[in-house]
């Protein structure tokens, strides 16, 4: 097997690209990319066998942005996808990677969608479409979507859409495309279906297998705190309070802004923390190793590249701030800590729409990974409290106190003081920099909860970093009101910043409100919608919901919810009632 490339100018793909990848944190192709693009460049068919979480997305999307014509508008690329969610995710993707391809357009299509907004789009035109068996049925049968001038087609996951029962839709829109196409086939397995489908219609393709890392090592504790509420900042800093056996630790961004930006701001909260990037000189560099080693710095912010070869012993942790790209990168990334039969923690931060990722890990490291809850307030300030205990032990155990034996039995006798009252005194003003009780806190959304809904698990304790209290956070998510409460409320209408014009259909309000909101859903009233904007009728908000809502997104736009002015939402021109959803489903012959 021949070296993967150290860069991805060696692939010859173009320099907008190039520039792109640079912009989102992409240094080096990753196994199957490099196997992948200079086929897919080239022209040839392929035959992927790739788990999930390996980047086969940057592989076969790559090779088809450079070779599109963006002065045609017609479908040159089409992706098939088993799930509206993987249609989306791709095709943010390919939106990513395009980022300086002016009059470039990307379409993803999937059941559930309106069908008007979808008809709207493919009329303007898309040089790439992703989308999902059925939908795409859909829209040839009624000639919406012409593939007459299709280069290139990628069935990705293809094991899946046999499993979903999708795989004689596939065929079904196989023999609707050009027979001169180039056809891309990805599959993390290679049943006898898939390889019928792959020797039908692929031509001589080239075949290539990636298996995903699967050794991680016995002594690193895996974790994940699945993001919600709390900004990530705050989260980090509160598990690095109160982390058990914490000595160091390499924090995992994407990108090479992002190292500096993190650790700028871990700085300005009390913490010796520097960047680690491939911008700065190796004399820099070392001088960062070289603080870790002798312990003048504990944090370190890296790209994965510029931390490749680092071998600290006292790295305790490693904290994947950003969720990487593949899980080769996870497992390079944790390798960091657990060496030399040392015990090592890893903890991983997961959005929601990321779960897929750490899914693909857990498949590939054989290994299931923890869910853990963020350490509430109540729990910081108990790590506190104990670690200034142990202070005052030491101090006694350590230190002649000959003197201020004197101090305080003069106080007691001039001044009529117990000695808890002195020590009280004491204990506040020592404590003054740093507070005991961390009263500036935020207290995020699920605070102390894991996030698969298990019950509260108590945070291991034991660090020795702290979080400046002065430091405005933003307000806590609070927990939905009591159905009680809303029962009782006078129906208010309230106008929120999304309408047809960018898709958004009743359910997905009633959705959002009732999800983010904590409403129930029958005391949610009509919707209206309008082009730009829609109303809907719900109980008088308490303030704390109210502004839970205003950052709340449907279609990625907040709804900046507030009360309608009078007439607002009084004609639609159509009001649509929500509908169940229309998911793909596979076509009964």
């Amino acid at each position: 097997m021949t070296d993967t490339p150290d860069s991805f100018a060696a692939l010859a793909l173009p320099p907008y690209l190039l520039s792109a990848l640079a912009e989102v944190g992409y240094e080096t192709p990753s196994p199957i990319q490099a196997a992948c693009i200079p086929h897919l460049l080239a022209g040839r068919d392929l035959l992927g066998e790739a788990q999930t979480g390996t980047g086969k997305t940057a592989a076969f999307a790559l090779p088809i942005l450079a070779r599109l014509d963006l002065a045609d508008k017609r479908p040159q690329a089409l992706v098939l996808a088993p799930t509206r969610e993987l249609a989306i995710q791709v095709a943010e993707a390919f939106q990513k990677y395009a980022h300086q391809m002016p009059g470039f357009h990307v379409l993803p299509i999937y059941g559930g969608q309106s069908m008007v907004i979808q008809l709207r789009a493919l009329s303007r035109g898309a040089q790439v479409i992703v989308g999902t068996p059925g939908r795409i049925m859909d829209h040839l049968e009624r000639k919406s979507l012409d593939l007459g001038h299709l280069r290139t087609l990628v069935l990705d996951e293809a094991d899946e859409m046999l499993r979903m029962g999708f795989i004689d839709d596939v065929e079904w829109i196989l023999e609707h495309t050009p027979a001169t196409r180039q056809t891309a086939l990805f599959s993390a397995t290679m049943p006898e279906p898939i390889r019928r489908i792959a020797s039908r219609y692929l031509r001589e393709p080239q075949q290539v297998k990636i298996r995903a890392a699967t050794a991680t090592v016995a002594t690193i504790k895996q974790k994940y705190w699945k993001v919600t509420g709390a900004d990530k900042l705050e989260a980090l800093t509160r598990m690095l309070e109160v982390e058990e056996d914490f000595e160091a630790a390499i924090v995992f961004v994407r990108t090479k802004t992002a190292t500096v930006e993190l650790a700028e701001r871990l700085e300005a909260r009390g913490y010796e923390a520097a960047a680690l990037n491939g911008d700065m000189t190796q004399g820099l560099r070392e001088q960062v190793i070289e603080r870790l080693k002798n312990g003048s710095l504990d944090i370190v912010v890296a790209t994965d590249v510029a931390a490749r070869g680092l071998d600290v012993p006292r790295i305790s942790h490693v904290i994947n701030y950003d969720i990487p790209y593949d899980v080769e990168a996870y497992v390079h990334r944790i390798g960091r800590t657990g060496r030399a039969g040392r015990a090592g923690v890893a903890i991983l931060f997961v959005s929601p729409r990321e779960m897929r990722m750490l899914k693909a890990i857990e498949r590939a490291t054989r290994q299931p990974i923890e869910p853990v809850g963020l350490p509430s307030r109540g729990e910081v300030a108990e790590r506190r409290v104990q670690q200034f205990r142990q202070q005052i032990l030491d101090t006694l155990a350590q230190e002649n106190l000959d003197f201020f034996y004197d101090v305080v039995r003069r106080m007691e006798s001039e001044d009529g003081l117990a000695t808890r009252q002195i020590a009280a005194a004491l204990a506040f003003l020592a404590q003054r920099e740093r507070p005991l009780r961390p009263e500036g806190l935020a207290e995020p959304e699920g605070a102390g909860q894991i996030s698969r809904g298990e019950p509260t698990r108590a945070v291991s304790r034991a660090p020795t970093f702290e979080m400046a209290p002065e430091k405005t956070e933003r307000k806590p998510r609070p927990a939905p009101a009591p159905k009680r409460d809303f029962d009782r409320a006078p129906i208010v209408r309230y106008r929120i910043e999304v309408g047809r014009n960018q898709g958004v259909l009743p359910k997905e309000i009633v959705g959002a409100i009732a999800n983010e909101g904590g409403i129930d859903g029958r005391l949610i009233g009509q919707i209206h919608l309008f082009d730009d904007y829609s109303t809907v009728e719900l109980p008088e908000l308490p303030a704390e919901v109210l502004d839970i809502l205003k950052r709340t997104r449907v279609r990625h736009l907040p709804l900046r919810i507030r009360p309608a002015k009078a007439g607002e939402g009084d004609k639609p021109r159509a009001a649509r009632r929500p509908s169940a959803a229309t998911a793909d489903r596979p076509r009964r012959r």
